[in-house]
């Protein structure tokens, strides 16, 4: 992750939790994210997002991993799906984003 952009303190925790070994990584359902969003929430998952679950609002997720199956879901719920370096430049204070482990 780009130091300049991620100087937040949201950004140095995804940074610690990336920092983990990747057997640790965070691998979060679809459902888990549709119980804890609502409609137009902005979601980082530091690791992989998997598809079981349904998820029936838009929210904008950001990850470094997507499953097939979880793409497929969030794509046809209307979500925005990105890539973690991507949102960094979008969401550079990561203030307002719900950080899912």
């Amino acid at each position: 992750m780009r130091r300049a952009a991620g100087d937040s303190r949201f950004w140095r925790s995804v940074e610690r939790l990336l920092s983990k070994p990747g057997s640790r990584m965070a691998e979060v359902n679809v459902g888990k994210i549709a119980r804890l969003t609502r409609q137009g929430d902005r979601v980082v998952v530091p690791g992989k997002v998997l598809g079981k679950g349904e998820i029936n609002h838009r929210v904008t997720v950001a990850a470094l991993f997507f499953s097939s199956a979880a793409l497929d879901k969030l794509r046809s719920a209307g979500c925005t799906v990105m890539r973690l370096d991507e949102f960094v430049r979008v969401e550079q204070k990561g203030s307002g984003v719900k950080l899912i482990v």
